[in-house]
C-alpha cells in the first residue's frame, strides 16, 4: 500500500513548491498532496487533529509552537523573504519612493491579515519600525490598512492571480504590502510597479518547515538540499541563514 505525504504550506510557497514537490515525486516514487493557505489558519487545521506529514510555514512562530507542544518532531528553516509594495503605475506614483506612497493618504492600503497570515504579522512589524522614523504614521498606517485576503472570511483570490495584481486591478485597493519574491512576475506588468523596501528597513521574513511524521523525512531532506533549493530561488526566495 502507497503512502500519501499530506503537506500543508503557506499559499506564498506554491509557484516554487508545485513544481519541487512534481520533482520529489519523479525522483523518490511516493506520492505527495498539497494544500496551500494562510499559514495561521493551516496550523489550526493541524491543532483540530487534520493529519499533516510535514508543515511548510511563512514563519517560525507556528512551526516552534508545534514543536513545543511535541505535534513536531523537528524543525528547520528552509527559505527567507521580505516585503516590497506594489502600486498601481500612475504619473502621481511614477517616482514616488516606499514611504512617501505610504504615506499618501489618497491612497488606499490593502495587506493581508495578522494573526492568520505571516504576511499580516510582518507588515504590522513593518508598521511598528515606520513609527521609529516617522512618529506617528506606523500607528496610522495601522488603522489605515485594509487587511484584504489571509484572513478566516476575506476575499478569495482567484488561481494563479498573484494577491497584489487582483487586488489592485479589480479596483480594492490602490497599494498592497507583499512578499517580495512576487517582485519577478509583478515587475513584467505594465500597470502595476514594485517600490522596494531597503534591506535597512525592510523584515526579515524566515521560513520553516515542521515535521510531524516521520516518513515525511525524504522530502523534508528534499526541500534543504541543493536540489529544493534551486526550485526555491527560482520562485524568488532567499536562501536560509541559520543564526
Amino acid at each position: 500500500m502507497t503512502t500519501t505525504l499530506n503537506i500543508l504550506a503557506a499559499g506564498s510557497l506554491k509557484s516554487a513548491f508545485t513544481p519541487l514537490l512534481a520533482a520529489f515525486r519523479e525522483q523518490s516514487g511516493m506520492a505527495v498532496t498539497a494544500d496551500f493557505g494562510p499559514a495561521g489558519l493551516l496550523r489550526e487545521r493541524i491543532e483540530a487533529g487534520e493529519p499533516c506529514a510535514l508543515f511548510a510555514s511563512a514563519n517560525t512562530a507556528h512551526p516552534q509552537a508545534l514543536l513545543a507542544s511535541g505535534r513536531a518532531l523537528e524543525v528547520h528553516t528552509f527559505a527567507r523573504n521580505c516585503l516590497s509594495l506594489t502600486v498601481r503605475h500612475s504619473a502621481s506614483t511614477r517616482q514616488a519612493d516606499w514611504l512617501t506612497l505610504l504615506a499618501d493618504t489618497r491612497l488606499r492600503l490593502a495587506t493581508s491579515t495578522p494573526g492568520c497570515d505571516p504576511s499580516g504579522d510582518y507588515t504590522w512589524q513593518l508598521f511598528a519600525h515606520i513609527d521609529t522614523l516617522r512618529p506617528g504614521l506606523g500607528q496610522q498606517l495601522m488603522q489605515r490598512a485594509l487587511p484584504l485576503v489571509g484572513g478566516r472570511e476575506t476575499l478569495g483570490v482567484p488561481p494563479g492571480e498573484i494577491a497584489s495584481a487582483w487586488l489592485l486591478r479589480q479596483g480594492w485597493a490602490d497599494m498592497f504590502i507583499g512578499y517580495q519574491h512576487y517582485t519577478r512576475r509583478l515587475s513584467e506588468e505594465a500597470d502595476l510597479r514594485v517600490v522596494t523596501i531597503p534591506e535597512a528597513d525592510n523584515i526579515r521574513c524566515d521560513y520553516q518547515l515542521a515535521q510531524l511524521e516521520a516518513q515525511a523525512t525524504p522530502l523534508m531532506h528534499f526541500i534543504l538540499s541543493s536540489q529544493g533549493q534551486t526550485w526555491l530561488q527560482a520562485a524568488g526566495f532567499l536562501p536560509p541563514q541559520i543564526e
